[in-house]
């Protein structure tokens, strides 16, 4: 590259420099400063690192950018902190009128040894791919890696109910990266009222604070994450106003196995059933229930700057991820075009589709296979006598199985598939079993002989407690064949035993002696 074109580039980047990204470059001391306007984009800058010791680099997707060839030095690091704000007690510092974060790295003196400057950006329709669900009222958590953007949302969110629903937001600021530093905040966040948190340990106070003296609407917050913290959030809920936070943890099974956050699910406690509750759920003994209604109404995983996972309604999203699996999340893209699509009813793993004569009577539906062995499906397919073709890619396909692993990192196959709105179905292990369970279960087919075997299987066992106990049993709902043989069976031990409950929860009732009939 010539001297000139060069210099053509760097009037380029300067031109695109804006007055917040300036004012970070005004904080670090010249030299460097001249080295990010020659070298970065500034609208790929994601933040600088400072290390003493160390060659300073700016960070951009995906690369590193060196800004000097010697190290950084103590009074490289002096003159930064001279230049932002004041630290608190999370060290963590901002920019007057600005949304960056400077975070402080110390020694065990106290004397700053490192630095990171992380850029904040008002980036504005960031809230749209969620704005139903924000305008309709509803409590909202939350939850992505760090850097996803949790924060830009939650920000896009308190402007849009303060200016456009003209709602009396709160924003409980403790770090000021929603606010930005200073006392006069962001404009990016409208006409919302901020309160700053003098230290992290007094979040929680602070959050009762602006319930009780300024009357809102709505309470924003950022990072809830003690104990203190969830119970003030429980409390703003349970008086009516609407909470809209981010917490830590990036799914919503972190927060089930967190002990102190998982009372934003509403807790979860251990409950022992009796013998016949436990046989009449098909479960164990000992099981996990949740304790009270979540605080939330809504949770909201932020897996990509376009594209979130919904779980809704919170408390039914809970109760069967206790139950079992976790079902499959409402998924939600926002294309280039600032276009929401979304695949509001997919299918979970346990969910009956079509019922087998639906099948027959159609044509042949294509399933694709991602991660999981095609010969496990060709097999149970063979099984069940599915009319049903195994593919190796999407087209033609109405249908995919994988696996959770696959699930999570969503390559480009799933992401394809979930765009097309096609249902996926997560299997637990790439096993057979796994295979012809899932296929039974989506086509609500099921061999005739494992049927008979479990369903006679379950009475004897109810006949041995009967037996054992002289108290009456119910077990599970069967259709009119399997009652049929259940009830033989029942005859033959010298027992009683009536039907009960409506089709298709109707069930056997088996007793020491003879009942009324139905």
């Amino acid at each position: 590259m010539s001297q000139a074109e060069r210099q053509h580039e760097r009037q380029i980047r300067a031109a695109n420099w804006d007055e917040e990204i300036e004012l970070l470059a005004r904080a670090l001391p010249p030299d460097l400063a001249r080295a990010l306007h020659e070298r970065i984009d500034p609208r790929e800058l994601l933040e600088i690192v400072l290390d003493l010791g160390r060659e300073p680099e700016a960070r951009v997707p995906g690369r590193e950018v060196l800004l000097a060839d010697h190290p950084v030095s103590t009074s490289d690091l002096d003159h930064v902190a001279n230049n932002v704000g004041q630290f608190g007690d999370d060290n963590r510092a901002g920019i007057e009128r600005t949304l960056h974060r400077v975070s402080a790295i110390r020694n065990r003196s106290g004397r700053i040894v490192g630095l990171t400057m992380r850029v904040g950006r008002a980036v504005t329709g960031t809230g749209e791919i969620i704005r139903d669900i924000v305008v309709s009222g509803q409590s909202i958590l939350l939850l992505g890696r760090p850097g996803i953007g949790k924060t830009t949302m939650l920000r896009e969110c308190a402007r849009l109910l303060a200016d456009e629903l003209r709602k009396r937001v709160v924003i409980v600021d403790t770090s000021n990266e929603i606010g930005g530093d200073g006392d006069i905040p962001h404009p990016g966040i409208g006409r919302a009222r901020r309160m700053q948190v003098r230290t992290p340990l007094l979040q929680h106070s602070v959050m009762i604070e602006a319930v009780e003296n300024h009357m809102p609407e709505v309470i924003v917050i950022d990072e809830i994450g003690t104990e203190l913290e969830a119970a003030a959030a429980r409390t703003i809920a349970e008086r009516g106003v609407q909470l809209i936070a981010t917490a830590h943890g990036q799914t919503l099974e972190n927060l089930l196995v967190n002990p102190t956050l998982n009372d934003l699910l509403g807790g979860i406690q251990s409950v022992t059933l009796s013998d016949e509750e436990a046989r009449r759920r098909g479960t164990q003994k000992s099981v996990l229930e949740r304790k009270a209604p979540p605080t939330f109404d809504v949770l909201v995983e932020i897996q990509d700057r376009d594209r979130v996972a919904i779980h809704v309604p919170l408390a039914d999203v809970v109760d069967t991820a206790l139950r079992g699996p976790l079902q499959t999340p409402k998924i939600r893209v926002r294309t280039r075009e600032g276009r929401v699509i979304s695949n509001v009813d997919a299918p979970t793993l346990v969910a009956a589709e079509p019922t087998m004569a639906t099948v027959m009577s159609s044509k042949p539906l294509g399933i694709f296979p991602y991660g999981v062995s095609r010969h496990h499906v060709e097999q149970s397919i063979r099984e069940l006598e599915l009319p049903v073709k195994v593919l190796g890619n999407l087209d033609g396909a109405g249908a995919v199985l994988t696996l959770k692993n696959h699930y999570r990192r969503r390559p480009d196959s799933l992401r394809q598939a979930e765009s097309r709105g096609l249902p996926i179905h997560i299997l637990k292990s790439n096993s057979a079993s796994q295979v012809r369970d899932a296929l039974s279960r989506i086509y609500g087919v099921e061999r005739q002989d494992e049927a008979t075997n479990r369903a006679l299987a379950e009475a004897a066992a109810a006949i041995r407690e009967v037996k054992t106990t002289l108290r009456p049993v119910e077990i599970s709902p069967q259709n009119a064949y399997l009652r049929r043989l259940q009830h033989q069976l029942v005859a033959e031990n010298a027992l009683s035993a009536r039907s009960t409950g409506k089709e298709p929860q109707r069930r056997l009732r088996i007793t020491p002696s003879p009942e009324e009939p139905a």
